[in-house]
């Protein structure tokens, strides 16, 4: 019993960090619902409609940025698919805000100067962040259908103009998790499979234990010990001159 509390213990440990991600990311996606302030009119354009340039542009100050998969809290991305994030902006500055375009790159995890690919560019015509105010950005990609499933870093940065001097932020620098179509599992359901089944052998091996030691106390059985007739000498002793070894002489006299 104790070595199945060690075992169960050491399971929930393991678990606690995907619990801790799963329960991190539906706290960003409500910050984000929360927070998140509906832009008229965004007039989303395709990637050869407005050209972002090859520049890399430091970001503005006063600008915050957060990353959300909806419903994909596990960052899983089905190659040849579309994948929907949404971006959420934050305006602290004194002026407002024209957001002009998000791109994407997807790299080798140990070595972001390894390019794997050039995600799709989105741009944005009429969108403005106002001072003090907050607004959500969807951007929509696909990674290559002949991409090898695996783990990959995902670099995502939204470039805007505020003065009329360009900017850029990165909303996303970390991994996804590349898998075939067709083969989407969360890794909630995961998990959940998983600690059913050690639920399982768990119960499986306890109810064993239980019907051996009932087993073990049905056997047992108590001992009774026949005497060989044989005594001590020291008891021999103490019953001397007694009764009973009178009777033991004269029994052994008869016999012979």
């Amino acid at each position: 019993m104790k070595n199945l509390r060690v075992f169960f213990f050491a399971l929930l440990l393991l678990a606690s960090p995907l619990l801790q991600v799963a329960r991190c990311q539906s706290d960003s996606d409500a910050e984000v619902a929360d927070t998140a302030e509906e832009v008229s009119d965004l007039g989303i354009v395709g990637e050869d409609a407005q050209d972002f340039g090859d520049g890399n542009f430091s970001p503005a100050p006063g600008v915050d940025t957060v990353c959300v998969f909806p419903k994909n809290s596990a960052r899983l991305v089905l190659a040849g698919e579309e994948t929907e994030l949404l971006v959420g902006m934050k305006n602290d500055g004194e002026l407002p805000i024209t957001v002009i375009g998000i791109r994407a790159t997807v790299h080798l995890p140990i070595d972001h100067k390894l390019l794997v690919q050039n995600l799709s560019a989105q741009g944005f015509n009429n969108a403005t962040v106002p001072s003090s105010a907050q607004a959500t950005f969807p951007y929509i990609f696909g990674v290559s259908k002949y991409l090898q499933p695996g783990s990959f870093d995902l670099v995502g940065t939204i470039i805007y103009e505020i003065d009329q001097h360009p900017y850029q932020s990165t909303f996303y620098n970390g991994t996804i998790e590349v898998v075939e179509s067709g083969v989407f599992l969360s890794m909630e359901s995961v998990f959940l499979f998983t600690l059913g089944i050690a639920l399982l052998v768990l119960f499986g091996l306890w109810v064993n234990g239980q019907i051996q030691n009932l087993s073990k106390k049905t056997k047992r059985a108590p001992k009774v010990e026949v005497g060989t007739g044989t005594r001590d000498a020291s008891m021999d002793e103490w019953l001397q001159g007694t009764a009973f070894t009178q009777s033991q002489s004269q029994k052994s006299k008869k016999k012979k």
